[in-house]
């Protein structure tokens, strides 16, 4: 289901993306990446959220596939056909919402995705309405996208209780 995904997200980004600028969104979609990868690094030992390995894959691979290609190459659809006015934007972004909660929704429905510690569907919805607006805003307004962003990532990390242990000093005698 995963691999059949990214096949999708290739096939739709190079169908309706906007590869001849992609220097434009070139930013914007490693900040989309990089959230993915502090996740998977801050709750390796207590996912909110798991993606459940397709056969012959594994965990570690799955999570590459979303960082590299389908995150990346849903964020370039959603960045390169950003309409310009306003109402179109709201309607372009509760698209965008939709599609990820209802492949969302089929995964929890087929056993892809396990959720943990408090995390369901409607968290992950919560989490779209906020992701989406900010990977746009990271366009215009980067550093103010990486100061909201880590406030949003410490609501969640103290909100689920995820533990965070801070690496001790080692020290060699």
């Amino acid at each position: 289901m995963h691999i059949l995904t990214a096949i999708i997200s290739i096939i739709a980004a190079y169908g309706w993306g906007d590869w001849r600028n992609w220097k434009k969104y070139h930013a914007s979609l490693l900040f989309f990446a990089l959230g993915n990868m502090i996740y998977n690094f801050y709750t390796a030992n207590y996912f909110l959220w798991r993606m459940d390995a397709d056969p012959f894959s594994n965990h570690s691979v799955t999570e590459t596939i979303y960082t590299f290609i389908v995150f990346p190459a849903t964020g370039l659809l959603f960045l390169s056909n950003f309409p310009k006015t306003m109402i179109k934007q709201i309607l372009h972004t509760l698209q965008w919402i939709a599609i990820y909660g209802i492949w969302e929704y089929i995964f929890t429905l087929t056993g892809h995705i396990d959720y943990q510690y408090g995390w369901t569907l409607g968290w992950s919805i919560v989490f779209l309405f906020v992701m989406f607006p900010l990977l746009k805003l990271h366009e215009t307004r980067p550093l103010l996208t990486y100061v909201l962003s880590g406030f949003v990532a410490i609501f969640v990390l103290w909100w689920f209780k995820v533990p965070i242990h801070l690496p001790v000093e080692e020290r060699f005698h």
